[in-house]
């Protein structure tokens, strides 16, 4: 699509001009969500009805978890949607975001951005091997960006202009 590239070949952001930056908004090519965005858009953005899990409470008719997934992964979409109508944000697959691995801040933070290096990055939304509460939107797990499994994946976003 003639955009410029989002990453550096070590995993920085990159912003339009190509140089790096720490800033997701800068960044005008495909990229993975940040660990705040991600968790925004699963709780339903601005039309948030404050659910446990992304699109409902009920986690048989949202997500694909231990319980119902025969342990294997299932085609994006045939579960009910988030208040977004974007599917799958919790179970069927480990979902990678941008940001390094570091525990939360005590501090209130709007739309923070972790890019102090951390051997870890951060995995959101639970797969089809996670029990329930696995699969709940404030779960969050860390992994080797090397690490390759079955219920691992990603999605990508684009930063508003």
């Amino acid at each position: 699509e003639g955009l410029p590239l989002a990453y550096d070949i070590e995993g920085n952001l990159l912003d339009a001009l190509g140089n790096k930056t720490t800033d997701p908004s800068e960044v005008e090519g495909y990229r993975l969500p940040t660990d705040a965005e991600w968790e925004f858009a699963a709780r339903g953005g601005n039309l948030s009805k404050g659910y446990t899990r992304s699109g409902g409470n009920s986690v048989d008719s949202i997500a694909w978890y231990k319980s119902n997934s025969e342990n294997m992964t299932h085609p994006v979409g045939t579960k009910a949607p988030n208040e977004l109508g974007i599917y799958d944000m919790s179970g069927n697959v480990w979902e990678w975001v941008s940001d390094y691995h570091i525990n939360y801040s005590s501090l209130e933070e709007t739309n923070p951005y972790v890019d102090v290096f951390s051997a870890y990055r951060v995995k959101r939304g639970g797969s089809w091997i996670d029990c329930p509460v696995g699969v709940s939107i404030d779960v969050r797990s860390k992994g080797l960006p090397g690490h390759t499994i079955t219920n691992l994946g990603f999605r990508i976003c684009r930063s508003a202009k």
